[in-house]
Formats: C-alpha cells, sequence, structure tokens
C-alpha cells in the first residue's frame, strides 16, 4: 500500500497548455508576471508555447519517474491562458472532499472543467464537492492553493489578503473544511502587494520556507514564525531576491520511497547552499525546467494541483 503523508500528496493534476501565453486579465496585479501580453500571432508567442507545452511534457514524465502518479490534462482552448495553473480553481482534501474556487479574472473562470471533477471522483474516494464559484457575482475571490498555503497537519489556512483572497471567502472556506484562518499583508521591495499567498511560503512536513520579511507588520510576522517553529518545522528564511526566483512557490510529494520537493531549475540555482542543506535533511530536491512557465508569473507550485484524496481499489 502506498505511504501517505497528509502534507505532501503522492499524486497530481497537470495541465498541458496548447496555446500558452501571458494572461492580460492578471498583469495589474501579479508583479511575477514577466512578458508584455504578445497577440497569438507573435513568432516570440509560438515559440513560447511550443516551449511551454514541452515542460510541461518533460515535468510530468520526471515527477512520474521519481514514483509519483501524474493525471495530465490537454488544454487546447486560446481563452485559457493560465490553465496551466489548476491549483488556482480547485483542491482536494483527505475525508474525500473537494472544493472549487471563485476566481478574480474572467478568463480565468473558464479554466474550471467538470472532466477533471469526474476523474477525481472515479478515481479516488470523493464524498463531496464545495462549490464556491458562486460567490464571483458578489465579487468574493479565493484562488485555491494559490491564496492560500495550507498546513494540513497544524490545520492552518495561511492567506496574503489581496485581489485574489477575499477575507469572507477565506472564513466561509475554513468553516467547511476546518482550517484555522490565518491572514496578513504582505508586500515586495516596491510596496507592491503580493497577489498569491504560494509565491512567498512553502510549508512541508518537517520544513517551511518563509519570505518572511515581506510580512511588514512584526507582529503577525513573529506570530507565524512561532506557530511554524512550536509544529516542529525548521523555519528557512527567504530573501526578496530569492522569492522573486520562485524559491517560495515549491511543493512536497511523497512517493512510495521518498519524500521529494518540487521546485524550478531557477528557484533551485538561487538557493544558498546551506538552505539546500538543511532541505535535503528531510527530502529529495527535485528541479524542473519550467522557464517558458514563469514568464507567466507562476512557478511549479502553481502547476501542480496535490491529490489529497484516498485512491479507489484497482
Amino acid at each position: 500500500m502506498r505511504k501517505r503523508n497528509p502534507q505532501a500528496p503522492s499524486a497530481v493534476v497537470m495541465i498541458r497548455p496548447h496555446h500558452f501565453y501571458a494572461n492580460p486579465q492578471t498583469q495589474g496585479d501579479n508583479a511575477f508576471q514577466a512578458l508584455a501580453c504578445a497577440s497569438d500571432s507573435s513568432a516570440a508567442t509560438v515559440e513560447l508555447d511550443k516551449l511551454a507545452y514541452q515542460q510541461v511534457t518533460d515535468a510530468a514524465y520526471i515527477l512520474e519517474s521519481y514514483g509519483i502518479d501524474v493525471h495530465i490534462f490537454e488544454d487546447e482552448s486560446k481563452d485559457t491562458p493560465d490553465s496551466v495553473f489548476p491549483n488556482n480553481w480547485f483542491s482536494t482534501h483527505s475525508g474525500g472532499h473537494v472544493a472549487i474556487y471563485p476566481m478574480h479574472a474572467q478568463n480565468r473562470r473558464q479554466e474550471r472543467r467538470g472532466d477533471i471533477i469526474n476523474m477525481l471522483k472515479q478515481a479516488y474516494r470523493v464524498q463531496d464537492v464545495v462549490d464556491y464559484s458562486g460567490l464571483e457575482q458578489d465579487q468574493l475571490y479565493l484562488e485555491g492553493t494559490g491564496a492560500m498555503v495550507l498546513d494540513h497537519i497544524e490545520r492552518v489556512a495561511y492567506a496574503v489578503q489581496s485581489n485574489r483572497t477575499n477575507p469572507l471567502a477565506l472564513e466561509r472556506f475554513c468553516s467547511h473544511f476546518n482550517y484555522e484562518p490565518m491572514l496578513f499583508d504582505a508586500f515586495d521591495e516596491n510596496g507592491v502587494a503580493v497577489y498569491h499567498t504560494n509565491v512567498l511560503m512553502c510549508i512541508g512536513t518537517d520544513f517551511v520556507m518563509l519570505g518572511a520579511d515581506m510580512i511588514k507588520n512584526p507582529i503577525r510576522r513573529n506570530e507565524i514564525i512561532t506557530r511554524f517553529e512550536d509544529s516542529g518545522r525548521e523555519v528557512i528564511m527567504l530573501s526578496s531576491r530569492q522569492i522573486a526566483e520562485f524559491c517560495g512557490n515549491a511543493l512536497e510529494l511523497q512517493s512510495d520511497e521518498q519524500r521529494l520537493l518540487a521546485l524550478s531549475q531557477r528557484a533551485y540555482n538561487a538557493m544558498e547552499t546551506e538552505q539546500r542543506k538543511i532541505l535535503e535533511k528531510s527530502v529529495t530536491l527535485l528541479p524542473l525546467e519550467v522557464s517558458a512557465i514563469e514568464t507567466a508569473g507562476g512557478s511549479i507550485r502553481c502547476m501542480l494541483a496535490g491529490i489529497h484524496l484516498a485512491p479507489r481499489p484497482v
């Protein structure tokens, strides 16, 4: 029987894009989004979407070679440039629960797919699906495990307040799924609000990587650090430069043999030797080349929708 870890899933959903480009509807509040939004016919965009397709293909192959179950879906639409980031529109939880989330950008709402939910129901034990997408009518948004970084062990939902994370939606999720909300503000060196929590925080079983300097309120910052230390985890502080290189946007995974930390090659290169040594005490570092995807403002953690459900017998 496969070893199960409440914090680190052993299976993920990935989306392979056929028409990848930087989303014009998310440029306003995503400071990590590097590229101008080119037209679909430009030569640069054509090359970028080919590279993005190949990098998703390669990443899925490498994850599978390390014992992670990857459910990969194709996206052939030209209207959903951010579909490669499925963790924003759904999440799964132990006990057979699935959540569907309200999205801020209108074209991102088209990413929600019934075939993915049906696959989860067929392959895993799903008891219920809680759909929060109706909150979009009231302009209340909560973009999944981008907006929240969940401590599945201590049952805490860490969330940066932003256009993508509404406190009322967060409270509703936490009430339904039995998490304690931990809402805070975070800003980069230019005073720009962080758009998603999972770019500055990664929670593993035995460690946390945290861009603590971005949490400007010292009382809240110390409270968060203390919570992590009290849980027995080692806290690895990330600099603003490392956050900009997506060091915080990583995900711990569990194979039959070991725990892995999936992160981008760019993030791996930006980490200090001592930081890597601390991580390697509990995980095998698995750097993946996703440079094309990162131009859209997200990295490997955003690309992986973890499955925390019990599989059905084959």
